[in-house]
């Protein structure tokens, strides 16, 4: 079996840790350096698909849909948003660590025909909360995959998007009727709780990891 190839690297702010891109026969995946097991892997995309087109599904009559993405990732969210949205809407993607957007602009983009490419894409290269903070009644659906979910943490500064300023923030950057939309790794019955307590109508769903319906069970919080 043919090894992985180290494409690139990048350092995680306010951390020591190191982000892997590797490839092996046109599969990707990238690594947290010294920690086993893939951050995100090209052949597991299907629930980051889901994040996109369960939110945007609820909004797709709008006329000029805007949607904020947390997180770029290997670019399948952001690619799932466009190809249900219309040519009207404009997709934000926030990404804090540079070189993701430059792995996504280069290798990855071939997995999704360049979606940081599109017309309808702004890319902010930032923390999502910088955004979230200075929106109010902006967007219409807001999907965040910043991290393993609200049960644990790659970064200590992502917790800030699970507490209740956060949800709050959230509620705040949505438009009437907009939704928000999380990615977790698992499920986490406290967070649907703290939703709730927020002021959302929650709706978790369970989505596979892999498009064959297999894989690991990802959880998706749709809040409107």
């Amino acid at each position: 079996m043919a090894r992985f190839t180290l494409l690139g690297t990048a350092p995680i702010p306010g951390q020591k840790a190191q982000l892997r891109l590797l490839e092996r026969n046109n599969e990707f995946t990238i690594k947290i350096a010294g920690i086993p097991g893939d951050l995100m892997n090209s052949r597991m995309h299907a629930s980051e698909d889901a994040l996109a087109t369960l939110a945007c599904e609820r909004i797709g009559d709008r006329a000029n849909p805007q949607v904020l993405i947390g997180g770029l990732g290997m670019g399948f969210t952001l690619a799932a948003a466009l190809g249900a949205l219309k040519q009207s809407a404009q997709v934000t993607v926030a990404e804090l660590i540079p070189e993701v957007v430059e792995w996504n602009k280069g290798p990855l983009g071939a997995l999704n025909d360049y979606p940081v490419n599109d017309p309808r894409t702004l890319v902010h290269v930032g923390d999502v909360k910088e955004v979230l903070r200075q929106a109010t009644g902006r967007f219409d659906a807001i999907l965040l995959d910043v991290d393993n979910g609200p049960e644990g943490h790659t970064a200590d500064e992502n917790e800030w998007i699970y507490t209740p300023a956060g949800l709050q923030a959230a509620k705040t950057a949505l438009t009437p009727g907009g939704i928000v939309a999380y990615w977790s790794a698992g499920d986490d019955s406290a967070f649907t709780k703290r939703l709730t307590k927020a002021g959302f109508k929650v709706k978790p769903v369970t989505v596979r990891a892999h498009t064959n319906g297999k894989g690991a069970r990802h959880v998706i919080w749709l809040a409107w």
